[in-house]
């Protein structure tokens, strides 16, 4: 019995190393599939290409297109499937003494922290202060399970900053930081490198329109 418990640890030992293995090779998503992925954008916005699965934590990639803002909404809303769970409200419920108002709505991610690499076109980006009247992602919404991991969207108040960012600028944005747009003259797509620390994501997850191998 004690030969087969210590043979038993060992199995689990071996399998818990097995699931927490990095990769041995690169990972590679080219310009091609990335334009390919934007063929798809409207009506897409957010397109996550990859998550990975990097041992401990997995990582995303993604592809964003965002259309002139005053533009009507187009493409998922990450709200889930018919019948998913109704959004919990969350952040501020009202307005703080003396906050600024961004006229922008924005998103922050619970975990995930977000470096945006920007590849064609440019707009203003918001980020910082804190949301007002939010919802939280529904668990089973495509935010949570395919793009940020749990997330609170709403208004952007209080205490932010604005820059115009352009092809080739670098933005990380911290975990738990709200963030969104309030001027694009015409587009902006962008990389987005995500991290998700707790492995909320599909786990293997490769964009239906790139190759699974």
């Amino acid at each position: 019995m004690k030969r087969a418990l210590v043979g038993l640890a060992a199995l689990l030992t071996i399998a818990a190393a097995a699931a927490f293995a990095q990769p041995k090779e690169a990972i590679d998503i080219t310009d091609a599939q990335i334009k390919e992925v934007l063929k798809f954008a409207p009506p897409a916005v957010d397109q996550t290409l990859k998550v990975i699965d990097m041992g401990n934590y997995q990582l995303s990639v993604a592809i964003i297109h965002r259309g002139p803002t005053g533009a009507p909404a187009a493409g998922r809303g990450g709200a889930g499937k018919a019948g998913a769970t109704p959004a919990e409200p969350c952040g501020a419920t009202s307005m703080p003494a003396g906050a600024k108002v961004s006229g922008a709505g924005g998103i922050a991610h619970d975990d995930t922290v977000e470096t945006y690499v920007v590849v064609s076109g440019g707009g203003t980006l918001i980020t910082g202060g804190e949301i007002l009247n939010g919802r939280r992602s529904p668990a089973d919404s495509e935010v949570t399970k395919i793009l940020n991991g749990p997330s609170c969207a709403g208004n952007i108040v209080g205490n932010f900053v604005t820059r115009k960012i352009a092809v080739g600028d670098v933005v990380v944005i911290p975990a738990g930081v709200p963030h969104g747009f309030t001027e694009i003259s015409d587009h902006i797509d962008y990389l987005s490198i995500r991290p998700d620390p707790h492995k909320v994501l599909e786990h293997g997850y490769v964009n239906p329109h790139l190759p699974k191998s």
